[in-house]
C-alpha cells in the first residue's frame, strides 16, 4: 500500500530540533495537549493524525506497521525533515519502532510510551476490528478509556474521561479496525536490537493493555534503553502523569 498524505500540524521553535509525535489508536494528536507548551519551547514539533484517524485519508484495512511507518517518513519528506526525535504512544510507539528499525538514518533520539513489540493475541484485534466495522467506534469507546487511565482519575475527572471517550468515538470505523489489523499482525521483537537510536521506554504502572513488561523488553533488547515506570498511570499515561512524564521526555530528547 502507498503511503497517504496524513493531516499533520507544526508549531513550536521554527529553528529547533524537529520531534514527531505520534498517536495512540483511538486519538488523535490532541492526545498529546498536555505535553505541547514545554515541548514547543524548546522543539519544532510535529503532531499528526495516524492514517484512519482524525482527519487523515481513510483507506480500506487492513493495514500493516510498515503502511503506518511509510506514512511518517513520507510526512518527514515532506516537510523537508531529514532526521527528527520520534514519540510515540501504542501504536505510535509500535510506528515509531518500526521507522528506527528500518529507517534508523531517519531518527535521532527515541521515546516510546505504553506499548509493545507484540500484543497478543491477536484474536483480541481482530475481533475488535470486527466489532468496530459492525457497530462503529462507539461501541468501544468505555471500553477503551476504562484502560487508558485509572478508575481514580476517571472517578476525579469527569470532564476528560468524557473528551476521551468522545474521541474514541469519533475515530472513523474503518481507520480503527484497519490498525487493529495491523496490530493483530505485528511482531517487532527479533528485530529490536536493530535500534541504534538512544530509547526511553515508559510504562504505566496500572496499565492493563500495555504493562511494564513489556517496555522492559523493548529497553532490554535495544541497544541504548532506559525504561521508566510511572506511577499512578495506566495506557495514556501522558495525560495522566504528565508531571513526570513531560520532564522525562525532555531530559532524554535533550541529551546530546
Amino acid at each position: 500500500m502507498t503511503a497517504v498524505q496524513v493531516e499533520a500540524v507544526v508549531t513550536g521553535k521554527a529553528d529547533g530540533p524537529v520531534v514527531v509525535l505520534s498517536n495512540s489508536l483511538g486519538s488523535t494528536y490532541r492526545m498529546w495537549d498536555a505535553q505541547l507548551p514545554a515541548l514547543e519551547e524548546r522543539f519544532r514539533v510535529v503532531r499528526y493524525n495516524t492514517r484512519g484517524h482524525g482527519g487523515s485519508p481513510v483507506p480500506q484495512g487492513p493495514y500493516t506497521i510498515d503502511d503506518l511507518a511509510d506514512d511518517v517518513t513520507a510526512l518527514m519528506d515532506r516537510l523537508g525533515v531529514e532526521r527528527a526525535h520520534l514519540v510515540g504512544l501504542s501504536l505510535g510507539g509500535m510506528t515509531a519502532m518500526r521507522i528506527a528499525i528500518r529507517n534508523p538514518e531517519r531518527v535521532d533520539r527515541l521515546a516510546l510510551l505504553c506499548t509493545g513489540a507484540q500484543l497478543t493475541p491477536s484474536s483480541g484485534w481482530t475481533d475488535r476490528a470486527a466489532t468496530v466495522r459492525e457497530k462503529g467506534t462507539g461501541a468501544v469507546a468505555e471500553a477503551v478509556v476504562q484502560r487508558w487511565f485509572t478508575d481514580s482519575y476517571r472517578t476525579e475527572n469527569p470532564e476528560s474521561r468524557r473528551h476521551h471517550e468522545d474521541m474514541v468515538a469519533a475515530t472513523p470505523a474503518e481507520g480503527y479496525a484497519g490498525c487493529c489489523e495491523a496490530i493483530a499482525v505485528m511482531d517487532q521483537r527479533d528485530d529490536l536490537p536493530a535500534i541504534v537510536a538512544p530509547t526511553l521506554a515508559i510504562a504505566g504502572a496500572d496499565d492493563p493493555a500495555t504493562p511494564a513488561p513489556k517496555l522492559a523488553e523493548i529497553a532490554d533488547a535495544v541497544k541504548d534503553g532506559r525504561l521508566l515506570v510511572v506511577p499512578h498511570s495506566a495506557h495514556l499515561a501522558n495525560a495522566e502523569q504528565p508531571d513526570i512524564i513531560t520532564p522525562a521526555l525532555i531530559e532524554h530528547l535533550e541529551q546530546s
